[in-house]
């Protein structure tokens, strides 16, 4: 088995999550795999790029396992439905995935701002990989508005951790998307977008379980 981390939104492979993950997994002789989603060009990033990125990623791997951080939680359930590699993923671990991103994230930003994104063609956003302001293609709302999560059906074991007080995808995004959807679990956690304070118990729960 090999084990494929996907970062979220505005973010990158140095992430808490990604590196308190790769530690853990070294300390037990396994390596966790961290793409780097913005491929030195952030500007324009897409969920389709992503789901390209990750699938020539995981190329000729006969088992992979893929670890979904917000947006990148949301990628690894679109790469689970390719039918070029839907049968290599053996299960997705999602960490607050951005499940309804586009209609959690565009009210928060107001319609004028989406109508002068519209226009321009471009939008500031703060990358927290980066630490500073970059600006990203409207191309990035055109390409998600393609993708219909009520088709992400395939019954691929899936466990998903999400906190109570998460104020950037709301819990319920989670929840709506587990009660149709008998292969995934839901654990619910005292925790907000970032899961800072319960890293050490999501390790647990992966260890418990034999996820790894």
């Amino acid at each position: 088995m090999e084990y494929l981390y996907l970062h979220g939104f505005a973010s990158g492979p140095q992430s808490a999550k990604a590196q308190y993950l790769r530690q853990q997994f070294a300390q037990v002789g396994k390596t966790l795999h961290i793409l780097d989603l913005n491929q030195g060009d952030f500007t324009h990033l897409t969920l389709s790029r992503q789901i390209e990125q990750a699938i020539a990623w995981i190329g000729d791997r006969p088992q992979v396992s893929l670890i979904g951080s917000s947006f990148g939680g949301l990628t690894a359930g679109w790469i689970a439905e390719q039918p070029q590699v839907s049968a290599q993923i053996q299960q997705l671990v999602l960490l607050a995935p951005a499940f309804q991103f586009l209609a959690q994230w565009l009210p928060r930003l107001g319609a004028e701002t989406v109508a002068h994104w519209r226009e321009t063609g471009r939008l500031a956003v703060y990358h927290y990989g980066q630490q500073q302001q970059v600006d990203l293609a409207y191309d990035f709302i055109t390409d998600a508005q393609q993708y219909d999560e009520a088709m992400l059906q395939t019954a691929l074991p899936t466990l998903i951790f999400h906190g109570r007080h998460d104020d950037v995808i709301s819990i319920q995004a989670s929840r709506d998307y587990a009660a149709h959807r008998p292969w995934v679990q839901l654990i619910e956690l005292d925790s907000d977008h970032t899961l800072g304070n319960v890293q050490s118990t999501i390790w647990a729960t992966l260890r418990s379980r034999r996820l790894l």
